[in-house]
């Protein structure tokens, strides 16, 4: 699980900040935290998480990832050199007085930053797979195991993911002596900066295969179908997304693989609503019912409830069942059903029936006469 604080809350906006609202966060808090100004000791890592957050939110690619999978979404997708790769932090220092800007911090303090400027050695890692798995209300509120199947990338099973046909040499790479990893750099200014990036020949593996694998062509990887059993916990909402590591496609060349996320789906329920925790159910009763009080069976995700609903109460009524609703998921204890009582006026009424209303409207206070120069509501 990661440590790091949301990234909406470092820079403290809201999850719908525009860009521009993200941008005039961090330059205040760049202005704040800047090595250059402020020499407290917590002051380099409080600028290094708010440019993080910044470089993330201000990327439409980035920020949709994170949005989706939270940090997750981000950790072993990018190396920190990547995550800072498109932000305009020039831009921004510059205006604020700071000279060369981000490339100046970057010789200063970023260098050990989470691996930035740094690529992670050996074979590249397997991508993370979506699947959209829809299911009701009631196994939502209960959990359930399901069993999902995806087509995906596996590890080759004649090579064993390693590419080389078997019995046959995987020597070490010449461009980069083993390493997997070759490195540039270039003289900015009074910059100097340093790229390291996998290396071409070999992948980031370090090694070459000689005769690659008949069965994969030296990927080490073969497409198939594959069967995961999912649990979904109680309480799970539409857009709810669970991480089942190590179930994306795998890595190519003995990489490690990617992870699965499960992202929840809620079909609409005949009867119920849903608002956060709570259910909402809507009983429909006629006049007499609302006047003189009724007891009603009304469904529920346990099983039908009996329920009392009294005399003289008006349409729009909420009537709560406390913890009727959906499990907390992130805590103990349950939501509520909120019944929403709706009084139904008759639209076609019988002579009789006509007849008993306006006796009993005469007992209420009715004026007799004007109900004949005006048109009865039952007409």
């Amino acid at each position: 699980m990661s440590n790091k604080r949301d990234y909406y809350e470092v820079l403290g906006v809201s999850k719908n900040a525009s860009k521009d609202e993200v941008k005039r966060a961090y330059r205040k808090l760049a202005l704040q935290y800047h090595p250059d100004r402020n020499k407290s000791p917590d002051a380099e890592e409080k600028f290094k998480e708010i440019s993080e957050a910044y470089a993330i939110l201000s990327d439409d690619t980035k920020r949709q990832q994170y949005d989706q999978f939270g940090h997750a979404g981000i950790n072993r997708q990018y190396t920190t050199e990547d995550i800072f790769r498109n932000a305009d932090f020039d831009t921004i220092f510059r205006d604020m007085g700071f000279g060369g800007g981000f490339e100046d911090v970057f010789q200063q303090m970023f260098r050990g930053f989470g691996g930035f400027g740094q690529y992670q050695q050996g074979p590249p890692r397997g991508t993370d797979l979506r699947y959209d798995l829809e299911m009701s209300l009631e196994e939502a509120a209960k959990g359930v195991n399901k069993t999902i199947q995806l087509y995906r990338t596996d590890r080759c099973d004649l090579c064993k993911g390693s590419g080389a046909k078997p019995g046959t040499k995987v020597t070490k790479c010449s461009n980069c002596n083993g390493t997997g990893q070759v490195q540039h750099v270039q003289s900015t200014g009074f910059a100097r900066l340093i790229r390291v990036e996998s290396c071409r020949n070999c992948g980031g593996r370090g090694e070459v295969v000689q005769v690659p694998c008949t069965e994969c062509r030296g990927s080490g990887v073969k497409k198939r179908m594959r069967t995961i059993d999912v649990n979904i916990p109680p309480g799970v909402d539409s857009g709810s997304t669970l991480r089942v590591s190590g179930e994306g496609e795998a890595g190519p060349r003995g990489g490690s693989s990617g992870d699965l996320y499960v992202v929840v789906y809620l079909k609409p329920h005949p009867n119920f609503t849903r608002e956060g925790d709570d259910i909402v159910y809507e009983q429909r009763i006629n006049f007499a019912q609302a006047t003189l009080g009724v007891e009603v069976e009304i469904p529920a995700l346990d099983g039908n409830l009996s329920l009392n609903i009294p005399a003289g109460t008006q349409s729009g009524t909420v009537l709560r069942l406390r913890g009727k609703g959906m499990p907390h998921l992130q805590h103990y204890g349950r939501g509520d059903e909120l019944v929403r009582v709706v009084v139904e006026t008759p639209t076609s009424l019988s002579k009789e029936q006509r007849q008993l209303i306006e006796d009993l409207g005469k007992t209420l206070g009715t004026d007799s006469n004007s109900s004949k120069k005006k048109k009865s509501i039952f007409r």
